[in-house]
């Protein structure tokens, strides 16, 4: 089964500890490339929320972010930190003493400097233990909403696999008649010339005209290609980078065979080829 890249999940749980908001939002990358905006209650949790994205996404540029809201109205208990206090007064003393200049330091200033404020607050543990929980059902959403757009994305591959199989089997049907039409050309031209030709050595240059317009290999190696497209799609791995490399090889064997028509509707058919490879190629950008 194939995924998306691209995708968005909201959950949001609410105790009496307070509300947490997570939300992920993905886009195509080509590797996986996380950030994360925690408030810092969260922050010591950071190292595992990346471990656990990790082991459930391959690709893609996924953003988090984590907003903390206490309960409205809690009237939670001020302290003040004894030990930031000491050093911020013990670093006021030393620079008032290297300028020889007394200072005092202002009590407001004081309790507005981080760290000496600071507020009682939900158990630390706890709190990581609920924003691990709805990390988990987020990503999940996540993943199921990257699920469902591979879905759709791999019903419109199939669609063009069907497509560049037809445009195949027309040039391939179409083959006899070029050759046909070669011969009678060059038949035409001798003919024209009024020469007497050894028929032995126009039959080898005939065969030496009809190979470099040969298409055969290009059709069957095209064939191969959307084989392998389909084998890949349905392997149930991440196929985002293989089906990129083959967009790239079926590309090349449409130019090939473009360069080597000699017949409009061929060539036609060639063009019809690279729009559908095209067309293709910005829908597997966005497979994981």
């Amino acid at each position: 089964m194939i995924a998306s890249m691209t995708g968005f999940a909201r959950r949001e749980a609410s105790g009496p500890w307070g509300t947490l908001v997570c939300e992920l939002r993905s886009v195509n990358h080509r590797f996986l490339e996380a950030g994360l905006r925690l408030p810092d209650e969260l922050r010591a949790g950071e190292p595992e929320l990346r471990a656990r994205m990790a082991r459930q996404l391959r690709r893609g540029k996924v953003d988090c972010t984590f907003t903390f809201r206490r309960p409205q109205g809690s009237a939670a208990a001020l302290e003040v930190d004894h030990e930031a206090l000491r050093r911020l007064l013990a670093a006021s003393h030393e620079v008032s003493r290297a300028l020889a200049t007394p200072a005092t330091v202002n009590a407001l200033d004081a309790l507005r400097w981080p760290g000496v404020l600071r507020e009682e607050s939900v158990s630390g543990e706890q709190l990581l233990a609920q924003a691990s929980a709805v990390f988990d059902a987020t990503l999940t959403d996540l993943a199921a909403m990257r699920a469902r757009e591979g879905a759709r994305l791999r019903e419109l591959l199939e669609q063009r696999c069907t497509a560049l199989e037809e445009l195949v089997a027309a040039v391939r049907g179409r083959l006899p008649q070029v050759q046909s039409r070669v011969r009678t050309r060059l038949q035409e031209r001798v003919a024209e010339l009024a020469a007497n030709v050894d028929q032995e050595r126009l039959e080898q240059e005939l065969a030496l005209l009809l190979q470099r317009l040969d298409v055969d290999e290009e059709l069957e190696r095209l064939g191969g290609h959307i084989a392998e497209i389909r084998r890949v799609m349905g392997a149930g791995e991440p196929a985002g980078r293989r089906l990129d490399f083959l967009m790239q090889e079926l590309n090349r064997e449409a130019n090939t065979l473009s360069s080597k028509s000699q017949d409009l509707e061929m060539t036609r058919s060639a063009v019809d080829m690279k729009v559908v490879i095209e067309q293709m190629r910005e829908q597997v950008q966005n497979i994981e």
